[in-house]
Parts: C-alpha cells; sequence; structure tokens
C-alpha cells in the first residue's frame, strides 16, 4: 500500500518505539536516537515524489542471512561467497524509480548520506556481474521478481551503524529498462543478544 509520508513515518516510529518500550523509557529515547538518522534517511526515499512505494513490510526475523559476498553456485546450489546469519526486527521498503530518475541515482544518493552518519561501517559493497546472478537476488535474497533486471546495472552495498541497539542497512538497486527502475532497501535492528 502506498500510504501519505505522515502515516508511513508515524508506523515506522511506532515500530520502533514499541519494540524499545519493554526497556524502559531511557532506552526507548536511546533506541529513537539512534535509529532516527536511519529512519529519517529512508522516510525521505520515501517521500520522494519519483519514487512510487511498490511493497512495504516488517517483521521479526530469527537468523536472516545477510549476503557479504556476491552470489555464486556451488555444487549446484546458489549462495553467498560470504554470509552473516542475524536476529533482527525489519523493515523493507522497495520503490520503483519513475519520471526519467534512475535508481543508480538514488542508491548513490542513500548510500552517501548513510556513509556520513557516525559510526556507519561499509561490510560489502558491489556494482553489475560482481555481484552475482541477478535473477538470484531478485528471487532468492528478497522474495520479489519485480527486482530482477540486467545484470550490468545491479548494486548492493551492506552497513553496519554501530549503535545501542545496533542496525544493519542494505540497499540493492536494479535496472530492467528505462521505465523499470527499482530500489530496495532493508533495516535491520538487531536482536540484543547479537549486538556488538
Amino acid at each position: 500500500m502506498n500510504y501519505p509520508l505522515s502515516l508511513r513515518a508515524l508506523m515506522a516510529s511506532l515500530l520502533l518505539l514499541l519494540s524499545a518500550s519493554s526497556s524502559g523509557s531511557e532506552a526507548a529515547a536511546s533506541e529513537q536516537s539512534s535509529a532516527g538518522p536511519l529512519l529519517k534517511i529512508i522516510l525521505e526515499l520515501d517521500g520522494f515524489p519519483h519514487a512510487e512505494q511498490v511493497q512495504y513490510s516488517s517483521e521479526t526475523v530469527l537468523d536472516y542471512e545477510v549476503g557479504l559476498g556476491a552470489m555464486q553456485k556451488q555444487m549446484g546450489d546458489w549462495q553467498f561467497k560470504r554470509s552473516e546469519r542475524l536476529d533482527a526486527d525489519v523493515l523493507r521498503y522497495t520503490w520503483q524509480i519513475i519520471d526519467g530518475f534512475t535508481s543508480s541515482e538514488l542508491y548513490d544518493n542513500l548510500l552517501k548520506q548513510v556513509e556520513q552518519l557516525p559510526q556507519s561501517e561499509r561490510l560489502f559493497i558491489c556494482e553489475a556481474r560482481a555481484c552475482g546472478n541477478g535473477a538470484q537476488w531478485a528471487n532468492r535474497v528478497f522474495r520479489q521478481r519485480l527486482l530482477y533486471g540486467r545484470a550490468d546495472a545491479q548494486r548492493y552495498a551492506v552497513y553496519r551503524v554501530n549503535t545501542e541497539p545496533g542496525y544493519w542497512l542494505l540497499a540493492y538497486a536494479s535496472a530492467r529498462s528505462a521505465d523499470r527502475q527499482y530500489l530496495h532497501v532493508e533495516l535491520l535492528r538487531l536482536a540484543p543478544q547479537l549486538e556488538e
């Protein structure tokens, strides 16, 4: 569903506040301040007039596999060259980029903003064929076939923001044609036992 920006912001904020409220008001304030910059970046992107939200979800995931390497075929099975499994609350957004803008432009802007955050650390980045098979990223990793695009047009990055609690941000950009440009972003709030 495509909700107005203020409702989307309220939903994302409520999700994070509810998860933090069980730890007391001091923990909730810390949660808000650590997630605030990342949520602000995502919600600004969600409000961008040339990015049409096509998917949004939030869920708690156990043992979520985050790719820290290219997709490659090993012994007949597609796998990440390297990955890490995390327990986390996950917010997922997918936008179709419209009106002549490209997914690469928005992806680059997103990464610039994340890199400017204090305590952000890039864990992995790839472009084009160096990412591996695009169909596997779309179907196996993100479970959204609309993300499948040209191999030379895919881009993927993973960042960790070392705050309390810890956050990871995943960004994937793809393009099938000038009219079918997509950006997918996932924000992971780590479960307390996995914070570093």
